[in-house]
């Protein structure tokens, strides 16, 4: 059927054609290297059953460890009030998007053979009992960067329990296990399923966390071997195989956690709670402080190992390399880049959608925006590697690293912007249509006059949010990178490689200020009033 296109959408459809385009060239190069794709022999070989087998494994169990954690420790938040909550909460908005290699480091520095548990236990002549590397190590680190985004989600959905129903239920007399079961426990199950599948998709395609505290093939995922089959082996027929399985086991979880979920509001901040009625007594607060100081003692310390093992001997011949300010203003650049190219694109795209939803227009609008956000079940890896098979043929690779880096990053960032954007750029539609419309405050105009004084904090968290996970990730670097063309990611990877722990403490030490600084910078630009 013919779809009319008025000025006000076409931006917005030509950039979904473009990322369709660039998705299509991605797959097509795959394709071209995988004539003969079976997936009866991809279940005969034994690796590959191994690996498949793996990658849903550890996915499934981080998943549970991280989502049945989040619930008492939800429950817990949702009802206590203490000094340091409203920054701890900050704390875990942030651990989503903190490079994962900061993350990893912060582990190994109190969990590793080396760590400050493992020289605890050699002062009374005891042995560490576990190893951080292989699955102990990789579901922890999942642990880690699930549990409070898991935690913060659950959280919002209690927060979202109307007051009165509280005031109702402590009328009635009904507290403790009873309410938890007739008025709490509805609220969280509706949300589960979504929360639940997020986490498992994260964790499924997880490559960074594998790749650093996997341990060797026995701890190998689908997305690791993708990249051991391009970049060590030069095999790109494995390689280009691997990520067509990948790209179906994505699609279809992705449908099956569409099916049987539903949407989860992404709010940038938690909401202002009221405070709720409950029977009190002293088991109540142990089990609640028991939860809050578990979930304390896991985010915190490896994020304070950080800085504290960032302050060595090597951080001023680390300021002083020039590797170092390479890799970093790569870095930078890349993420400002990315950032901008995402948050353009998503708001063009949400111009389109908005217009059409403000029409009733909604299936139209929700084909568009899952256009964009076709990257969701399509992981970076895969697509750094079809692209890397296509500019193949063509010419050479590495002369085009910086544009494919920077594409990825952004086409991986957009998710995120649209998730931010869209809510808060169809009520301010809804609001000042009309009023703009008489007026004939249009296009630039509009935008500059109305739009970025109404929503100028999500605009901007949107761009803090694509800046921090392009400083920060590692799939497309991790293809196109060489010694020439490096980030502070490649180069953490490298250094901890090598078992150089204390420069690789400065670096993660430089990454999460980055990461956390550009955080409270843009908190602190949104809290004051536009010009």
């Amino acid at each position: 059927m013919f779809i009319s296109v008025r000025p006000q959408t076409l931006p917005g459809i030509i950039i979904a054609g473009l990322i369709l385009v660039f998705m299509l060239a991605a797959m097509s190069a795959l394709l071209v290297h995988s004539p003969e794709v079976s997936l009866s022999s991809l279940w005969r070989d034994p690796y590959y059953r191994h690996i498949t087998a793996f990658s849903f494994y550890q996915a499934l169990l981080s998943t549970l460890l991280s989502v049945g954690l989040a619930i008492p420790i939800a429950h817990a938040l949702s009802r206590r009030y203490f000094f340091g909550k409203a920054l701890l909460l900050k704390l875990f908005a942030t651990t989503l998007v903190l490079p994962v290699l900061v993350g990893v480091f912060g582990l190994i520095s109190i969990y590793g053979n080396s760590g400050l548990i493992a020289q605890l236990l050699n002062h009374f002549d005891y042995p560490l009992p576990f190893s951080i590397y292989g699955l102990n190590g990789i579901l922890l680190a999942h642990v880690f960067f699930n549990l409070p985004f898991a935690t913060r989600l659950l959280l919002q959905s209690l927060q979202r329990i109307p007051a009165e129903q509280h005031k109702l239920a402590a009328h009635l007399g009904i507290f403790h296990w009873h309410k938890f079961k007739l008025l709490e426990w509805p609220s969280l199950r509706q949300q589960l399923p979504n929360v639940a599948g997020l986490v498992f998709i994260l964790c499924f395609t997880s490559f960074a966390t594998v790749m650093a505290l996997g341990g060797g093939p026995k701890s190998t995922t689908i997305e690791l071997a993708i990249y051991q089959a391009i970049k060590f082996e030069f095999d790109l027929q494995s390689g280009a195989l691997l990520a067509l399985w990948q790209m179906f086991l994505c699609a279809g979880l992705a449908m099956f956690i569409q099916r049987f979920s539903r949407p989860v509001p992404l709010m940038n901040s938690v909401s202002r709670q009221t405070f709720i009625l409950f029977s009190d007594n002293r088991f109540a607060r142990c089990w609640d402080r028991f939860w809050i100081g578990a979930v304390i003692l896991l985010v915190l310390p490896p994020l304070l190992m950080v800085i504290i093992s960032g302050v060595n001997a090597q951080l001023l011949s680390m300021i002083f390399d020039s590797t170092f300010w390479k890799a970093l203003g790569n870095s930078l650049f890349i993420a400002v880049c990315a950032a901008c190219i995402a948050l353009l694109a998503g708001i063009f795209i949400l111009i389109s959608s908005r217009f059409w939803r403000l029409r009733g227009l909604n299936f139209r609008a929700d084909k568009l925006e899952l256009v964009a956000s076709i990257i969701l079940v399509t992981p970076g890896i895969v697509i750094s590697t079809g692209l890397f098979l296509l500019l193949r043929e063509s010419s050479d690779v590495f002369s085009f690293a910086w544009l494919v880096v920077i594409a990825v990053n952004a086409l991986m960032a957009l998710p995120y912007v649209l998730k931010t954007l869209a809510q808060p750029m169809l009520h301010m539609a809804q609001q000042y249509d009309q009023l703009c419309a008489s007026l004939g405050i249009f296009s630039w105009y509009r935008f500059k006059f109305i739009e970025w004084r109404a929503i100028r904090q999500p605009i901007v968290h949107a761009f803090a949010i694509s800046f921090v996970l392009s400083v920060g990730d590692l799939s497309a670097i991790a293809l196109f990178g060489s010694q020439d063309f490096t980030t502070l990611p490649l180069y953490l990877l490298q250094l901890l490689g090598s078992y150089q722990m204390q420069s690789a403490a400065v670096i993660a030490l430089f990454l999460l200020i980055l990461s956390v600084g550009t955080f409270a910078l843009i908190e602190k630009l949104t809290l004051k009033k536009p010009a």
